[in-house]
């Protein structure tokens, strides 16, 4: 059962569900503005502490509020299974437009590791599937370069992925840098990543796991990056010059 009542805001603390805000938000300074001027129409959600109350989700209504100087807020006295706390909670905090993808995984692997929330609790507070909480979970453990630009939002969680899969760090961070510069899609990494994999040994490439996530299929022609002027071609209009390692390294520096 939940009932809303008028509760001081002096006796309300964020205690374990502390939210970040910003010392300066503008976005803030509207909401207290509004506030200021029509009231608080969605109430806050509290549990009952002794004789305080724990705030649950209305992070920013509380702060809007304290702006103004109001007494009293209305509240939502929720009682009854604390995971539903947890999860509304959970959803407040982490559906807001300034988490970048690398913040949210993080995020969500730092809820399972300290057992605040199950993948299933994750997966209905955020009205997604089981498999999505696991592929938030693993963005943790892609490479620190890929993770990088992935958390400026220069590329999709999607192409971030399928360089992410490429473990030679000198190609990957050519590819990175032409994404950066030219930007890429899903379906550009995916051609990229399919010519990374053609330049395996057959049986390293034919054990490598297929692209997940729903990526659109990659051209039947592989496709590769000119070395040079970083255009991305069939390989059947790329020239083969022999040219070893430590030398590739050299011409993606710029050195010839």
């Amino acid at each position: 059962m939940q009932n809303v009542e008028q509760i001081p805001v002096g006796k309300i603390k964020v205690g374990l569900y502390d939210q970040r805000i910003k010392e300066q938000d503008t976005e803030l300074e509207d909401l207290a503005r509004s506030i200021q001027s029509i009231g608080i129409v969605c109430p806050l959600g509290v549990v009952k502490e002794g004789d305080n109350y724990v705030l649950i989700c209305g992070h920013r209504r509380l702060a809007a509020a304290r702006i103004c100087r109001f007494e009293t807020v209305p509240c939502i006295i929720w009682e009854g299974d604390p995971n539903a706390f947890h999860e509304a909670s959970f959803a407040e905090n982490f559906f807001r437009k300034d988490l970048s993808p690398v913040e949210q995984a993080a995020a969500i692997k730092d809820c399972i590791d300290n057992k605040v929330l199950s993948i299933e609790e994750l997966a209905r507070g955020f009205h997604r599937s089981e498999y999505w909480v696991r592929e938030q979970i693993a963005i943790c453990d892609w490479p620190s370069d890929v993770l990088e630009v992935l958390h400026a939002e220069v590329i999709s969680v999607s192409a971030a992925h399928n360089l992410a899969v490429i473990d030679d760090p000198v190609y990957r961070g050519f590819l990175l840098r032409q994404a950066v510069e030219n930007g890429a899609t899903a379906r550009t990494t995916a051609a990229w990543l399919q010519a990374w994999r053609s330049m395996l040994p057959p049986e390293q490439a034919l054990a490598s796991e297929p692209v997940k996530n729903g990526h659109p299929l990659a051209p039947l022609t592989p496709q590769a990056p000119c070395i040079c002027c970083g255009n991305v071609l069939p390989m059947d209009r790329l020239s083969h010059v022999p040219v070893c390692c430590d030398c590739v390294k050299v011409i993606i520096k710029g050195g010839i």
